[in-house]
């Protein structure tokens, strides 16, 4: 049974191919510069890599390009896409409409479209990579899978905000957190790890990337996360400045003779890591302009590391207590000096771990960085949301093995 899993962006589709027998992959690529001059497909298939460029007017036919490379290319990985089960889709955005994946239909479409007020570049390109598909697969069943989904759990008090009440009813103005498909995913691998069931452990799932959130999960749940309306919200990131005072989005459209949408644009794009370093928002980057004794770039970095200490504290509060904090995504998984200044940091909530291993991990490996005496389990756990989609589709379609 093969399941392909797609992630359409405004100009790109990202694709992975599962054969779900073994949950293995056996093709990815992605598609660039859809719409745009010189589009180009990325495949990898049998170990080895085809770049092509081909034209992709729209997604519908960037679609059929993933197909084709799927298909009829010289690294095919299938004779016909009959073979393809189903289709699983990201979607950012399901806001307060849904609560958990779903079969696509026509009404589901039409459903999400209300969501483009409140995430419009997310929601335009989500849609037009399942309207796309159905042209090309019409006969395949095809699920969506949220990134708010697995948020939709926090209590009231945890995800309202203080504004009118009329105003959230209206408007839907409220928490709606990203990245649940990572935090879900996250929450079943430490179930395993700790030989527990999910229902029955309360851990802090950092997912620290580029973008990056922290979540509280508890009895299986979600029960508040760092990212809000928007992933704006929560702990400075690559580029996104995270928790600002509102009142600064008026302060420099005034000073800059800009609008509000500019500013939030620019908060989102200009700031975080790449605005206080000036040097890059990648942590491989500001590393090495540490390294030359760069102050802005050490400055970033500090910045960056006491925010994620900061919430994963106020989560703490929020949980009373863990029973792990896992580490995940490209800087969670990967970059062992933003790891060991946040934990070190969490040595009054009883943290302690093994300073040398966590220097020296392996990539893409599950590891316990705790030691025996630690009052809190640590991990670094790699997350894996295209495999989660691929699991939802499997489930929400009915099929069978």
């Amino acid at each position: 049974m093969k399941i392909l899993i797609i992630n359409a962006g405004s100009s790109s589709i990202k694709f992975q191919l599962f054969e779900m027998k073994d949950e293995s992959v056996i093709a990815k690529g992605t598609c660039q510069m859809i719409g745009l001059a010189d589009p180009f497909i990325e495949y990898k298939a049998k170990g080895k890599e085809i770049v092509k460029h081909l034209p992709m007017k729209d997604h519908t036919q960037a679609l059929q390009v993933v197909l084709d490379m799927l298909s009829k290319s010289e690294l095919k990985v299938v004779d016909s896409f009959d073979e393809i089960s189903a289709v699983g889709h990201r979607c950012v955005q399901g806001g307060w409409l849904y609560s958990e994946s779903v079969l696509i239909t026509d009404e589901v479409i039409e459903n999400l479209k209300q969501t483009k007020d409140i995430s419009p570049l997310h929601a335009e390109a989500n849609i037009a990579g399942m309207v796309g598909c159905r042209k090309v697969m019409p006969n395949t069943p095809q699920v969506v899978v949220f990134d708010t989904a697995f948020h939709s759990t926090m209590p009231e008090k945890a995800f309202m905000y203080g504004i009118k009440y009329e105003d959230y009813q209206k408007y839907h103005i409220r928490k709606y957190g990203f990245h649940g498909t990572s935090h879900r995913f996250i929450l079943g691998e430490t179930a395993k790890v700790l030989g527990k069931n999910p229902k029955d452990i309360k851990i802090i799932s950092c997912h620290i990337g580029n973008g990056s959130s922290i979540t509280a999960i508890k009895d299986g749940k979600s029960i508040d996360t760092t990212m809000g309306f928007t992933p704006l919200e929560g702990v400075m990131m690559g580029s996104r400045s995270g928790d600002i005072d509102p009142t600064v989005v008026s302060f420099l459209a005034t000073k800059k003779n800009k609008s509000a949408g500019e500013i939030v644009n620019y908060l989102n794009k200009e700031g975080g890591v790449l605005g206080i370093s000036g040097v890059s928002s990648d942590m491989r980057e500001l590393g090495n302009a540490i390294k030359q004794g760069n102050e802005r770039a050490k400055l970033a970095f500090d910045m960056y590391c006491y925010r994620i200490v900061k919430h994963v504290g106020a989560m703490l509060a929020v949980l009373g207590g863990a029973d792990a904090i896992v580490f995940t995504a490209g800087v969670g998984e990967n970059d062992e000096a933003v790891r060991e200044e946040i934990l070190k940091n969490l040595a009054y909530a009883g943290v302690d771990f093994d300073v040398e291993k966590n220097r020296n991990l392996p990539r893409g490996t599950v590891e316990e960085l705790s030691t025996a005496k630690s009052k809190i389990k640590v991990y670094r756990i790699p997350t894996n949301e295209e495999l989660l989609i691929a699991r939802d589709t499997k489930q929400i379609a009915n099929l069978k093995d």
